[in-house]
């Protein structure tokens, strides 16, 4: 089933169960308050009745004791009771004197409303017979103290029953409606937001086709339309990756292809014969520093492979900024002596040499800033400085040379795998020492200076010495 169908299914269901308790607690609240208004109303009724009774006992009482019968009490006395309330007063024995309706809850005589029933046709019917007979049919019953005796006043819950299923109904109709209408816009809402989710399916199944170029970005808004963005910004980076990737094999091919060309031609000239004597031993000395140099390519090829994917080559701990600056000087010193160069260091935090600490693998940042550091020797003129200092809770590293600079249209791509410039071995240097320092949480930049010369700006964030 699809997710649409499946959301508005459980709406529905869950709609009906909300409407289904509403409605059932609505009817009990109903039939609670129609009751409690009923009996409140019965009360009300039968205090009035009782007043009445009062009243008209004493009026009987002032005439004398001649007027005042057992037979003549009962004629004289006049039950006023609302429509629909059915009154019955009994004496202190509890046998019914008179009442204000058919006596439908007799089982031995009934008597036309208004008329006088005298206690001799009512020995078979009394209070507790009419108590009873009022449980059995539902009545709501009223019992009140009265000069005569006691006043019993009965409504049928028939009657509460009516308005309130009446009334019921209508909130039935009312609660339908509503519901109704909360399930068409559940409906529409369901769709709209289901429809950029279908999309965003159709542009995945794209991704995994590996069509990343032909991936849309899908409009929508709130927490879809992010998973979208990422969505199109995941596809837009793999189509980079894979350009990149096959922009690698193709550069890879070439680069190895060039020296293994050269190892083949000399090797195949000292077999026939073509190169003898000091010939024979230069095109040896190719062949070697060929080999040579297509060792370091794969090699360093295996390491920028390792540095992408591999976790444990990288082993982290806390390492001295000074420290390793003051290695790379050594291991550089004798290629700057052979040139003719001069390489300066500027420390701006003299007084905070506890914060220059990086967390790093040590020899690997080292091979980081040698392959920067020996890229600047190639262009420099005569002056290479290594500048270190904290800015904002990172360490930065800046080495700048005095050279050409970079060309403009390389500065995007330096860090790039087999980006090289004019005098450029491998173009693998700088991007093995972006992989590093990246893995090392840090960002590496190049730009130009305006004085003239390249920069190259490092920045790790700063790990405070311990044994500071």
């Amino acid at each position: 089933m699809k997710l649409l169908h499946q959301i508005n299914l459980a709406f529905a269901l869950l709609l009906v169960v909300v409407l289904g308790v509403t409605a059932v607690s609505i009817h009990y609240v109903l039939m609670d308050h129609f009751i409690s208004t009923e009996k409140q109303e019965l009360r009300s009724a039968g205090t009035s009745m009782a007043s009445s009774l009062a009243v008209q006992a004493g009026q009987l009482t002032a005439q004398g004791p001649i007027a005042v019968t057992a037979q003549a009490a009962p004629a004289n006395v006049t039950l006023a009771a609302p429509i629909g309330v059915e009154a019955y007063l009994a004496d202190e024995t509890g046998t019914v004197l008179q009442n204000n309706n058919t006596f439908r809850l007799s089982t031995t005589t009934s008597v036309a409303r208004g008329a006088t029933m005298p206690s001799g046709q009512l020995t078979a019917a009394n209070v507790k017979t009419i108590m009873k007979a009022a449980e059995a049919k539902d009545y709501i019953v009223n019992v009140s103290a009265v000069p005569q005796g006691t006043l019993t006043l009965m409504t049928p819950l028939s009657k509460v029953r009516a308005v309130e299923q009446d009334l019921l109904r209508r909130l039935l109709i009312v609660l339908g409606i509503g519901g109704s209408l909360a399930l068409l816009l559940s409906v529409l809402i369901t769709r709209k937001l289901i429809r950029p989710l279908m999309k965003l399916r159709e542009e995945l199944s794209k991704v995994r086709k590996r069509q990343f170029g032909e991936v849309g970005l899908v409009k929508a808004g709130g927490e879809i339309g992010a998973v979208a963005r990422t969505v199109y910004e995941l596809a837009a980076e793999l189509e980079r990756h894979n350009r990149a990737q096959k922009q690698f094999f193709q550069n890879a091919s070439h680069e190895l292809k060039t020296p293994l060309m050269s190892i083949a031609g000399y090797a195949e000239g000292i077999r026939d014969g073509v190169f003898e004597g000091e010939s024979s031993r230069k095109g040896l000395d190719i062949i070697l520093s060929e080999s040579g140099r297509l060792k370091k390519i794969v090699t360093e090829m295996t390491l920028l492979a390792k540095l992408d994917s591999e976790e444990d080559i990288f082993q982290t701990s806390s390492v001295g900024v000074r420290e390793i600056v003051t290695e790379t000087i050594e291991r550089i010193n004798p290629l700057l002596s052979a040139k003719g160069q001069e390489l300066r260091t500027v420390y701006k935090e003299e007084g905070h040499e506890q914060w220059l600490t990086v967390s790093a693998d040590r020899d690997k940042l080292l091979q980081a800033l040698l392959n920067i550091v020996s890229n600047a020797a190639r262009y420099a003129k005569r002056v290479i400085v290594i500048e270190v200092g904290i800015e904002e809770g990172r360490v930065t590293l800046e080495v700048a040379d005095d050279g050409k600079g970079f060309p403009e249209n390389l500065l995007p791509h330096l860090f790039h795998r087999f980006v090289k410039g004019k005098d450029g071995e491998t173009g693998l240097g700088l991007a093995i020492s972006r992989a590093i320092v990246e893995r090392c949480g840090g960002r590496i930049a190049a730009s130009n200076r305006a004085e003239g010369g390249a920069v190259i700006s490092l920045n790790f964030p700063a790990v405070r010495s311990s044994g500071a």
